[in-house]
């Protein structure tokens, strides 16, 4: 907001004191053409007037000559040859006439014919369109100062409201959504300029933070208790299944069923683990110890390997260099685990592959793959590429996606339909 309102407040002051100085210009110009016009149609009408009276008590009445005014008369009846070429043909009114063989040289003139005859009279304006122009040029530099003036000092005074709120912008953009500092944004604490809806803004956002603050602490508490709940029936769930599946009198359609209870167990207590490290406090991060990343490959493998019993695919581990890391190991342990689970459950037939490198750890499948589409949503919970698939509850990349952004272990995809999907986890964190 630093960058944004103040300089929108300003651009919206400067907008507007151009478009005053348009209007005043073009007021003041159309007001001065007005005024010249009344002014010389008054001015011309009343010495033809007076000329007119004074010639009706005296016949031999000499026409106005002065420095701006020039009269010329026709009786009536008679030729116009005594007049100007430049009068000729004129009509009753006032006229703007050029001055034939003196370019630039113009007089405004009235032609006045009454039954006596035809008065014409000439008149040089040109002071008086100085002094309007004069006049115009000072009343629009006076009314263009005050338009700047009084735009600078609102301009002014706007910034100084705005001020305190883009401080606060700034201060409540820097907070951590799990642990906001709500103290420096109290009343106490504001700039002194701060006024009252600034103070009624900032005390919502504090009551805001306090409410979301709570909330979050109860979904975290609920996902963390709820989990440890799931695990006691789970894996009764799991034992009971386990001590069916090694009886030798279990029916083999039986033995069909326990198995995708058993894999249903796993993803489930793949599920319980990531909800319990996501619901950890943010400055509580799992337990780091330094493991080899080959080892937990490996073992997450081998997990793997009875999800694709009953289907043509093969499940290896490949080591392309794999080396140590110090973090958390059953993070990475729960978020392969679902990409595995992810990669065996949309691949029918072909290959699952685990690429151990130095940066990364690579899962390949040769699988049904995705189009830019559906790329755009695998991140996405609950959502599933193929919805026939019953076994897919369509969280395992989101956990996995989550778990690796609190890690600093993104999470990536690369797939084109019929091609199969390469996900990586990166470690650089």
């Amino acid at each position: 907001m630093a960058q944004g309102l103040p300089r929108r407040i300003k651009l919206a002051f400067v907008a507007q004191a151009a478009v005053a100085s348009v209007l005043i210009t073009i007021g003041i110009l159309l007001a001065g053409i007005g005024v010249r016009a009344y002014v010389l149609d008054e001015r011309m009408h009343r010495e033809a007037d007076l000329w007119w009276a004074a010639r009706a008590g005296q016949s031999g009445l000499a026409l106005p000559h002065t420095s701006t005014f020039v009269g010329h008369f026709v009786p009536a009846g008679a030729q116009d040859a005594d007049l100007p070429a430049w009068l000729h043909g004129l009509s009753p009114g006032r006229h703007r006439v050029e001055v034939q063989g003196q370019p630039g040289l113009k007089y405004d003139v009235l032609v006045d014919r009454r039954a006596e005859g035809t008065l014409y009279l000439t008149f040089e304006a040109g002071h008086i369109d100085r002094a309007i122009l004069w006049t115009g040029l000072a009343s629009l530099l006076l009314s263009l100062a005050a338009t700047y003036l009084m735009s600078w000092l609102t301009y002014r005074t706007s910034k100084r409201m705005v001020l305190p709120v883009s401080w606060l912008s700034r201060v409540v953009s820097r907070w951590d959504p799990r642990h906001p500092d709500t103290d420096a944004i109290r009343s106490s604490n504001l700039p002194e300029d701060a006024g009252a809806e600034v103070h009624q803004l900032s005390r919502a956002l504090v009551g805001l933070a306090e409410r979301v603050g709570d909330f979050v602490e109860r979904e975290r508490d609920f996902t963390r208790d709820a989990s440890h709940e799931l695990r006691t029936p789970l894996t009764v769930i799991r034992v009971a299944a386990d001590m069916m599946l090694v009886d030798p009198e279990t029916p083999e359609r039986t033995q069909r069923s326990l198995a995708r209870i058993q894999r249903a167990g796993r993803d489930m207590e793949a599920v319980i683990d990531a909800f319990l490290i996501l619901a950890r406090e943010a400055g509580n991060a799992p337990q780091s110890t330094e493991f080899d990343v080959i080892e937990v490959a490996a073992e997450q493998v081998d997990r793997a390997r009875p999800l694709a019993a009953g289907k043509p695919v093969e499940v290896e581990l490949v080591d392309h260099g794999a080396t140590t890391l110090f973090g958390p190991a059953h993070v990475l342990a729960v978020m392969l685990g679902n990409l595995l689970s992810n990669a065996v459950k949309f691949t029918d037939q072909g290959r699952v592959e685990v690429h151990v490198f130095g940066d990364r750890v690579e899962v390949r499948d040769t699988g049904i793959g995705m189009d830019p589409e559906t790329l755009d949503k695998a991140f996405k919970p609950f959502w599933r590429a193929d919805m026939n698939r019953e076994q897919s509850a369509g969280m395992g990349l989101s956990i996995a996606r989550r778990l690796g952004e609190r890690l600093g272990w993104p999470v990536t995809l690369e797939s084109l339909p019929g091609d199969g999907t390469v996900a990586t986890i990166r470690f650089t964190g």
